[in-house]
């Protein structure tokens, strides 16, 4: 769980308040802002209120959390901010009383068309040019939902340049709006654009999946992994091969043959992640925020970290020059401008997650996406057990596989796990043992199921991790069986991934199964060439080629 008070403008609020925090974002030219939201769903602002980024509907700064009344109660999925600033916010739904509706709209008589239906967009703040989409260039001194050409549409995702605006919604639109002075809206023109605008053109029939923005930059993902991008290109941030602005969106071509999973944009800078673990820069490097040793632009993405690890996650805000990423293992790197210096090369750090990066090194210090302060979804362990686990000392039970011991404490297994509580009942003759032997699974699988127990962390290669899947689903530990397929999806690479379809289907892991017959598909070529492929069970096999075939796998 990321502490919140690692940016200074959360250090004066009491524990009580901090506990609270769900959801959470620091922003502004001097990260001066901050808007948190509860785990009640209230949501709350405070700072220095330039240009009335707060939304309270005065220009007041202040140092102690104000309530938006307007959108308590709403589900807040998405958030992101401008350099003027302005922020836009989407949410899921909402479960706001009509009285409180009411009694808001009488305070704000110049708001109309309110409505609560799922996937809704509400922006204020900055609006000189446009960027909240209302149609003017008033300042937005109070949430206002977005609804030109946005009706009936849900939007699932949101992002700002410096001062424009962009919206994708679930069936893969994008929309795009405001400051469009280098074509950053993607209309074909340099007209600044008042209202939502849906970006077509080269993404007129592609299903988008995520949308990013530098300060006057564009970029989009779509769902078979190809990269557009549109807008200010003087730095070569659109990854064209030049540095020429683009008044529509143009595919990356130096990234034909990946599939990228996620995508980022500094000020000036793209990065982008492969699903296979690979990490592509490219665009302005004044800081070193490329990571390529040097101070040169890079007018086409290329490759860096090629001798680290797998890398997971990348992070990057459009109002900085600084660079993150974490490897599989959860190393986390920076690069870029950080406190005042340029890291050319990504440094090793000791945080534990890429937010801390921008908390401590970033300038300004602000969050480069909506952080979550929410533990994960399975039960939390005290620390004092995890040291327990394993401990002859202490331990009354121990396991034997493979003629070596786990120490373990019956009445943890009994209070973890269904199998274990049953299994400890006096009518079975495992309850009155002291040594339990286990000969269907090996010593690693069952020493990471024990030590999962005490620490909810499992720390497996995808390979050990199939043995695992096999175990949690003999035991139907399902909560388990989830965090075994992401260390799958993890670890997946064109030798390993028909294996790892074959393990899916054979353990009803549908969603893994689902991820691992697309990344076949996204890698048909390098994939059919494996040992693995040829020696799959024939049944499977012939399943695999006629559903490919179905989704054009085998066309020309």
């Amino acid at each position: 769980m990321v502490d919140v008070t690692k940016w200074p403008v959360f250090s004066l609020m009491g524990n009580q308040e901090l506990s609270a925090i769900r959801k959470a974002s620091v922003f502004g030219m001097s990260a001066n802002e901050a808007i948190y939201i509860t785990k009640d769903d209230e949501v709350y602002v405070f700072g220095l209120n330039c240009s009335n980024c707060l939304g309270t509907g005065d220009s007041q700064s202040s140092i102690v959390p104000k309530k938006l009344d307007f959108l308590s109660g709403r589900k807040v999925v998405r958030l992101s901010y401008g350099s003027g600033p302005h922020v836009l916010l989407a949410t899921e739904g909402s479960c706001c009383t009509p009285s409180l509706i009411l009694s808001w709209i009488k305070k704000c008589d110049w708001m109309t068309n309110v409505s609560v239906s799922d996937g809704e967009l509400f922006a204020w703040g900055h609006n000189g040019y446009s960027q909240l989409g209302n149609g003017t260039t008033n300042q937005g001194v109070a949430p206002v939902l977005v609804s030109a050409n946005l009706l009936n549409k849900k939007v699932t995702d949101v992002a700002c340049g410096s001062h424009h605006s962009m919206a994708l919604t679930d069936s893969g639109e994008v929309y795009a709006w405001g400051y469009n002075n280098c074509g950053q809206v993607g209309s074909g023109s340099t007209a600044n654009q008042p209202t939502p605008r849906r970006v077509s053109s080269s993404l007129q029939s592609k299903v988008a999946v995520s949308i990013v923005c530098g300060q006057n930059s564009s970029l989009a993902v779509v769902e078979n992994g190809e990269v557009y991008g549109w807008g200010y290109n003087g730095n070569g941030q659109l990854g064209l091969g030049n540095n020429g602005n683009q008044l529509t969106p143009c595919r990356l071509a130096a990234l034909q043959g990946l599939c990228v999973q996620q995508i980022v944009s500094g000020y000036a800078h793209s990065l982008a992640l492969t699903d296979e673990g690979l990490l592509f820069t490219w665009g302005a490097n004044t800081y070193g925020q490329l990571g390529t040793g040097n101070k040169s632009n890079q007018l086409s993405p290329v490759q860096i970290m090629t001798e680290k690890e797998r890398i997971v996650e990348v992070a990057a805000c459009h109002s900085t020059h600084t660079s993150a990423a974490k490897t599989q293992s959860g190393q986390v790197y920076m690069w870029g401008q950080c406190r005042g210096q340029s890291i050319v090369l990504p440094h090793l750090t000791h945080f534990a997650c890429t937010d801390d990066v921008f908390a401590c090194f970033a300038a300004p210090s602000v969050m480069w996406r909506l952080l979550s302060t929410e533990p994960d979804d399975f039960l939390t362990v005290a620390e004092s057990l995890k040291k327990e686990f394993d401990n002859p000392d202490t331990a009354d039970l121990k396991f034997c596989i493979d003629g070596k011991y786990i120490y373990v404490h019956k009445a943890l297994l009994k209070i973890r796990c269904e199998h274990f509580r049953s299994m400890f009942q006096s009518h079975w003759n495992e309850d009155m043992k002291e040594v339990i032997q286990i000969d269907q699974f090996s010593y690693p699988v069952y020493r990471s199921f024990l030590e999962f127990l005490y620490t909810d962390h499992v720390e497996l290669p995808p390979e050990d991790a199939i043995g695992l899947l096999d175990l949690a689903t003999s035991y139907c530990e399902n909560r388990l069986k989830r965090l075994c397929q992401h260390i799958i999806k993890r670890g997946i690479t064109a030798e390993n991934a028909f294996s790892l379809l074959s393990a899916a289907v054979r353990y009803d892991a549908k969603d893994l199964e689902e991820f691992c017959f697309k990344f076949c598909v996204n890698h048909l070529t390098e994939v059919t060439q494996t040992d693995a492929f040829w020696q799959i069970d024939g049944n499977l096999l012939k399943d695999f080629i006629c559903r490919a075939s179905r989704c054009g796998a085998f066309k020309n």
